[in-house]
């Protein structure tokens, strides 16, 4: 009896399988929706990068010395990273 009822159950879900296959993918309806969210976000990153000054150029040595320049960028990142640990700790 119990090799019936796992025959008949097996059988029965294969039965099942084949057709959920068989049916194939649903068509997905697209929702209704008004203007395109990723026009908005594009709209909105546009105007901020109008907004924004360009950094100066004067920061940072115009000499060719290679090691200047990385000392200077170092000094700065580390300004930042001082001021953004200054803000945790608030």
């Amino acid at each position: 009896m119990k090799r019936l009822t796992a025959w008949l159950g097996g059988v029965a879900g294969g039965m099942a399988a084949y057709r959920l296959f068989k049916r194939g993918p649903q068509p997905v309806e697209a929702p209704a929706q008004g203007p395109d969210p990723a026009d908005a976000l594009r709209a909105k990153i546009a105007a901020t990068k109008a907004q924004e000054p360009s950094p100066p150029a004067a920061e940072l040595p115009d000499d060719s010395d290679p090691d200047e320049r990385r000392r200077a960028v170092h000094e700065r990142g580390r300004a930042a990273l001082d001021e953004m640990k200054g803000d945790q700790s608030s």
